[in-house]
């Protein structure tokens, strides 16, 4: 059984913060302990606010800039079909799925990780704005291929509506920074 963390638990909200949140936390419940127990046993109950402020901090340095998402995305624009289809393959690849091409008009792959499947939408990459029926076609096909999840890739803006549609059926909306890690070069 995986473990699965809360979404608006401490711990979740302080992995999306900026690093320097987390560490005055820690600070502040060193500073509050402090007046009441050893420094060694205050140290240790902010002990996880400083892990989690060192890991955001490392992911932040390691995000790419504004420049870096634009020149990427730019460059992903200007590919072929058949190239950036290679390229979705070969980077879910390294991040440990089966890839299979579908043949189905309303999603591109499916991966595959443990008891996982995952069906990807892609093939409209070059829209320079996505409405709500590719996310209404690619709900479809997950609910036809019995997949536990969706991932719509594009490189252009996404709607407010089709957001709104994507958080209520959970597709995960593949774009800007995301993308540019999991597209490098």
């Amino acid at each position: 059984m995986k473990l699965k963390m809360h979404e608006n638990s401490l711990f979740a909200v302080l992995l999306r913060s900026p690093w320097w949140i987390s560490a005055l936390v820690a600070a502040a419940i060193f500073g509050v302990l402090r007046v009441w127990l050893p420094w060694g046993y205050a140290l240790f109950a902010g002990l996880p606010f400083i892990v989690i402020s060192v890991h955001v901090a490392w992911k932040q340095a390691r995000a790419p800039g504004a420049e870096r998402i634009a020149k990427a995305l730019e460059r992903l624009r200007a590919q072929s079909w058949e190239d950036f289809s290679r390229a979705i393959e070969e980077a879910y690849r390294r991040e440990g799925y089966v890839v299979s091409r579908l043949g189905d008009a309303r999603a591109d792959f499916e991966l595959v990780q443990g008891a996982r499947h995952t069906v990807v939408a892609c093939k409209r990459w070059k829209a320079m704005r996505t409405g709500i029926e590719p996310l209404r076609e690619l709900e479809a096909a997950r609910e036809a291929r019995e997949a536990h999840h969706s991932t719509y890739v594009a490189t252009g803006e996404v709607t407010e509506q089709a957001r709104a549609f994507a958080m209520e059926k959970k597709i995960r909306l593949l774009e800007g920074a995301e993308l540019a890690i999991l597209l490098p070069g």
